[in-house]
Order: C-alpha cells, then sequence, then structure tokens
C-alpha cells in the first residue's frame, strides 16, 4: 500500500491475488502457522443459493504466492457470513484436535470444522432453535480469545446468542436489540458489543446480562450499523460503520453518544474496517469506491478532518477486509472473484 495511484496491477512483492471460480465473500487468516513460511487462509463464495464453497488457501510469504488446497475444500450451506479459524491455536482442546486446525463458519448456523492433513472434518454444529432444525440466519459471530471456549453469534432475530463451544450448550442468549443484528465483537472474557439495524452499539456484560450499554446511536434514526470492530490493543476504542455512508465512526466508551472521529474519505459506502493488530492507532477501512484506506489516528484531531496516510485501489468493490495479528505486515482484501494480500 505505498502509492496511492497504484492499480490491482502492483508488483507482486506488493500485493498477492488469488482468482477464484466465484465471487468471495467470507474469509480467514489461521493464526497457526502450517510451516515457518506457510499460512492457511480460508475463503467462502457468495453464491445467491444453497450449494457454496469454502476454499483453504496456503500463502508462502517467500515465495509470494496463494495456491488453493483441493483436498480441505469442502461444500457450505448458503454463503457463510462469516469465518474464523481458532483465536489462540496454542491452546488446549476438549478433545484431541488442535486449536490452530479450528474453523467456524456462520450461516444458517454456527459450525465448526477441523483442518486435517488432507481433509476437512465437520465437527459440530450449533443450532439453537427448539423447534425446528431451522434457526434464524446468523450475520456473524466472535470468537473470545480470551475464553476460547466462547463464541458469540448475531442473528437477524434480533439476539445475541453465548455459546460454550466445548459443552456444545447455550451459555446464554439475549435479546440484544430492537431489530436484526448485524455483527458482534468480544472486548474481554465476558463483555461484548454488537451492531443493528435499529442503529445503536450496545455494550453487553455476562456478569449483569439484564442490562446493557448504548454507546453510540445513528445520527439519523434506524439507520442501520452494519460492522463493529473493537480495537485489540486499546479496548477504550471501537469503529462502527454506517449502511450506505462512507464515513467511518471512531467511538470512546468513556465518552458515549460522542464520536471521538469521523474518517470521511471514502468516495461511495465503506463494507469492512479492521485495527492494526499491533498498533492502537492504525485503522483500515474498505468500501465501494474500490479503495482500501490505511488511517492513523491522531491524539487531537484537526479542524478539516483526517486524511488517511495510504491508499489503495482494487478493480471493483471491496466486499471484505481481514488484518490478521498473524501476519501483521499483510492485509486481506477481497473484490468480485478475488483475493488480495497486501504488503503493508
Amino acid at each position: 500500500m505505498e502509492n496511492s495511484t497504484q492499480e490491482s496491477n502492483l508488483r507482486s512483492e506488493i500485493c498477492v491475488t488469488y482468482d477464484s471460480p466465484y465471487p468471495i465473500y467470507a474469509m480467514a487468516v489461521t493464526n497457526a502457522a502450517a510451516s515457518p513460511h506457510l499460512r492457511r487462509i480460508a475463503v467462502g463464495s457468495f453464491i445467491e443459493e444453497f450449494n457454496n464453497r469454502v476454499d483453504i488457501l496456503s500463502f508462502d510469504h517467500d515465495a509470494l504466492s496463494l495456491k488453493p488446497t483441493p483436498s480441505l475444500s469442502f461444500d457450505h450451506p448458503y454463503p457463510p457470513t462469516k469465518l474464523m479459524f481458532h483465536p489462540t491455536p496454542s491452546a488446549s482442546t476438549s478433545t484431541a484436535t488442535s486449536a490452530g486446525n479450528l474453523l467456524a463458519s456462520s450461516g444458517d448456523c454456527l459450525r465448526l470444522w477441523e483442518l486435517r492433513d488432507t481433509s476437512i472434518e465437520p465437527i459440530s454444529v450449533f443450532n439453537n432453535s427448539k423447534t425446528s432444525e431451522f434457526c434464524a440466519p446468523l450475520t456473524s459471530f466472535d470468537w473470545n480469545e480470551v475464553e476460547p471456549r466462547r463464541i458469540g453469534t448475531s442473528s437477524i432475530d434480533t439476539t445475541c446468542t453465548i455459546w460454550d463451544i466445548e459443552k456444545g450448550v447455550v451459555e446464554t442468549q439475549l435479546i440484544a436489540h430492537d431489530k436484526e443484528v448485524y455483527d458482534i465483537a468480544w472486548g474481554e472474557a465476558g463483555v461484548f458489543a454488537s451492531v443493528s439495524a435499529d442503529g445503536s452499539v450496545r455494550i453487553f456484560d455476562l456478569r449483569d446480562k439484564e442490562h446493557s450499554t448504548i454507546i453510540y446511536e445513528s445520527p439519523q434514526p434506524d439507520t442501520p450499523l452494519l460492522r463493529l470492530a473493537w480495537n485489540k490493543q486499546d479496548l477504550r476504542y471501537m469503529a462502527t460503520i454506517l449502511m450506505d455512508s462512507n464515513k467511518i465512526v471512531i467511538l470512546d466508551i468513556r465518552s458515549p453518544t460522542m464520536p471521538v472521529a469521523e474518517l470521511e474519505r471514502h468516495q461511495a459506502s465503506v463494507n469492512a474496517i479492521a485495527w492494526a493488530p499491533q498498533s492502537c492507532r492504525h485503522i483500515c477501512s474498505a468500501g465501494d469506491d474500490g479503495q482500501a484506506l490505511l488511517w492513523e489516528l491522531p491524539t487531537v484531531a484537526g479542524p478539516n478532518g483526517i486524511d488517511p496516510i495510504s491508499m489503495y485501489t482494487a478493480g471493483a468493490e471491496i466486499n471484505q477486509l481481514q488484518w490478521s495479528a498473524a501476519q501483521s505486515d499483510w492485509i486481506s482484501i477481497a473484490f468480485a472473484n478475488k483475493l488480495q494480500l497486501l504488503k503493508v
């Protein structure tokens, strides 16, 4: 992400591209290295029908190559809305499974998969519907880094559900919002936040399930909030994006209702945000303008707003963005049928 004028044909030492047979949406970078120079990346198809795919790619950062591993591709019901590898690969699990080989996906249900050497095995399907085999579609989920037995899911049925994946049971289910919940993010072991079509960011503490704290509401009533990113390097800060808006809203949970910054240099709607895994002041955003913008938050914002420190232009609307702690000098973006890794 060096020159703002460089298009998708960046030199290979800066940008590595994988062309998928189908449109890509969900993606995840493993936190466990398959070998010292290999990193696995999962990508999910976005096909508007039941049959979808998840492919596992190997990223060799010495050879700068992205290659699929056909034996590890698998069918997925409906497009996965999110993919995530186990956040702490060295953790012990209740089974013989290595934590680093666990992959979770959301769609119609929360599912857990195990990557083996030459195959993928479904481990669990988590469905909280008491009345049928179907459950309300899941918009997103987050895997708790501090308590990796916990995964929190968000759903269009207004609820957030906290699963204990080791016991296979629901720890708690909360009616979190007045409308569909679009994203969820953990802060601490028992604290999570969510955003919704009702236009609010709410924080929940599992020690006091009866109450939540609203820390932000859309300026225009009922403008949905689509994504939420909690700054893991400084838990005082969060970022959210509004539907059909070019704005990234930066929040300080100590001063609810008033954003500490609004980043407004995208030329079209923002689709994805990710905090830097190794710095508390950097965040990346991507949107329908085909741009990935890297921002450094100043200690005090000037009167004319904040400009990005670097910019990358892709060939189409960017739908997804990941910035993995496992490879903090690479940012992953997805647009159309391409996955690109950008050297920061």
